[in-house]
C-alpha cells in the first residue's frame, strides 16, 4: 500500500474535518445510528423477525440504494428460499461461531440475491474491527493505493480473500489512529475511502482489462467457479432489464425442452408479449447451447435470443451456429464484459437518482 498517498488523504481528512465540522458530525451521527441500529438485531432477534422487519433491515443498506422499489429485492430473495431459511442463514452469517470467511463462504453458496456489497456491509455494522465494508468505492480507494489483485467480480471475492482485504484495510485504520483519529474502525475507514479516496473519474474501468492482459475463456477455470461467474452475469442481466423498465425474470421456461437464464418481456399494444431471452455459456457443451435457443424461438412471442459469454466462447458459438438457418437473424451475442460495465453504469445512474429523492422509494 502506497502510505505516502494514504497520509496525504488523510491529512485532507483532517482538514475536512476542522472546516466542515457539521458535516463531518453528520457522518459521524449517521454512522453510530446505523451500527446501533444492526448491532441490535441480536441472533435470536434474526430468528424470530417478521417479514416487514426483513424489508427493513435490507431496505436500509446503502447497497439497497441503487433500488427504487426495496420490496422487488427482498420479495424476490424470499421467494427463491423458505423465509426461515434466510433468516436461519443471516443469522449464521452475523452471529455463526465459525470463522468469517467459512460464514462467508456458507452464505454465498446457500443465499441468491445478496452480493458481497450488501453481505459485507451487515458484517461491517456489526464488527467494525474484523470486517470491512467491500463495494466499488473501496475497489478504486484500494486499486489508487497500489493494493494488487484487487477482485474485480463477485465469485472471485471469497471468504479467504474478503478476510485477507480487510486485514489490508486495517492499514488504514492503524495510519487513521496514528493521526488523531482514536476511534477509527474499518467503518470509519469505509467513510474516508468514500470522502477521499475516489480518484477514477468512471468507476467503469474497475471491469476493463489491460492492454496486456489476456483473455482467459471461462472453459479453462475450475466448476464451482464457472458457476459463480453464470450465475453473476444471470443476475446481472437481470437487474439491467428490471432497470429498463422490463418484467425481468430468471430460469424461465419458454419453450417445451427450453429453459434460460435471463428472460426480459414487455407488453407492446397490439404486438402483445415482446420476448427477449439470454443464455450464459461459462463451461458445457456449446451444441447443447444452440439446440436450447433453437427451441426458444419456437415461441412466438421470443424475438431475439442472445448467447452471453467471453470474447473466446463467442468465437466459437458464431462457428458452430453459422450454419443453422432458423437462428440466423435472432441469435445475437453479448461479451459478458460488457454486461458488467452496462451494470455499473446502470447501477451509478440508479444511485444518483435516487439520492435525489426524486421518486418515492418502495420499501413495504
Amino acid at each position: 500500500m502506497d502510505t505516502f498517498k494514504l497520509q496525504k488523504h488523510i491529512q485532507a481528512y483532517k482538514n475536512f474535518q476542522q472546516n466542515e465540522p457539521d458535516r463531518f458530525a453528520s457522518d459521524t451521527s449517521e454512522r453510530k445510528s446505523r451500527q446501533q441500529y444492526y448491532r441490535s438485531w441480536t441472533k435470536d432477534k434474526i430468528l424470530q423477525m417478521e417479514l416487514e422487519e426483513f424489508e427493513e433491515y435490507i431496505g436500509k443498506l446503502w447497497a439497497m440504494l441503487i433500488w427504487g422499489n426495496k420490496k422487488y429485492v427482498t420479495d424476490k430473495m424470499v421467494s427463491d428460499h423458505e423465509f426461515d431459511t434466510v433468516k436461519t442463514e443471516l443469522a449464521e452469517l452475523v452471529w455463526g461461531e465459525q470463522p468469517v470467511e467459512k460464514r462467508w463462504d456458507r452464505f454465498r453458496s446457500k443465499i441468491k440475491g445478496m452480493g458481497p456489497a450488501m453481505i459485507s456491509e451487515i458484517l461491517c455494522y456489526v464488527h467494525p474491527d474484523e470486517c470491512m465494508l467491500w463495494n466499488r468505492r473501496a475497489y478504486v480507494g484500494l486499486n489508487y493505493l497500489g493494493v494488487n489483485n484487487l477482485p474485480r467480480y463477485n465469485y472471485q471475492l471469497t471468504g479467504k480473500r474478503y478476510v485477507e482485504l480487510s486485514e489490508i484495510t486495517k492499514t488504514i485504520v492503524q495510519e487513521l489512529k496514528a493521526n488523531g483519529f482514536l476511534d477509527a474502525d474499518l467503518l470509519i475507514a469505509d467513510y474516508f475511502i468514500w470522502e477521499e479516496l475516489q480518484v477514477e473519474n468512471n468507476l467503469s474501468t474497475i471491469y476493463k482489462s489491460s492492454q496486456n492482459e489476456d483473455v482467459v475463456s471461462s472453459e479453462k477455470i475450475d466448476s464451482e467457479a464457472a458457476e459463480f461467474i453464470h450465475d453473476e452475469i444471470r443476475d446481472k442481466l437481470k437487474d439491467i432489464g428490471q432497470w429498463l423498465g422490463l418484467e425481468s425474470r430468471t430460469e424461465v421456461k419458454v419453450a417445451d425442452g427450453s429453459r434460460v437464464d435471463t428472460l426480459w418481456e414487455q407488453t407492446i399494444g397490439n404486438m402483445g408479449r415482446v420476448v427477449y431471452v439470454f443464455e450464459v455459456q461459462t463451461k458445457g457443451s456449446i451444441d447443447s447451447l444452440i439446440l436450447n435457443l433453437l427451441k426458444a424461438v419456437n415461441n412466438p412471442a421470443v424475438q431475439t435470443v442472445v448467447a452471453v459469454s467471453d470474447s473466446v466462447q463467442i468465437e466459437k458459438i458464431k462457428k458452430h451456429a453459422s450454419g443453422v438457418q432458423a437462428l440466423n437473424d435472432r441469435l445475437k451475442y453479448w461479451d459478458y464484459q460488457r454486461v458488467l460495465e452496462v451494470h455499473q453504469a446502470l447501477e451509478s445512474v440508479n444511485e444518483e437518482i435516487n439520492s435525489l429523492g426524486l421518486v418515492p422509494t418502495i420499501t413495504w
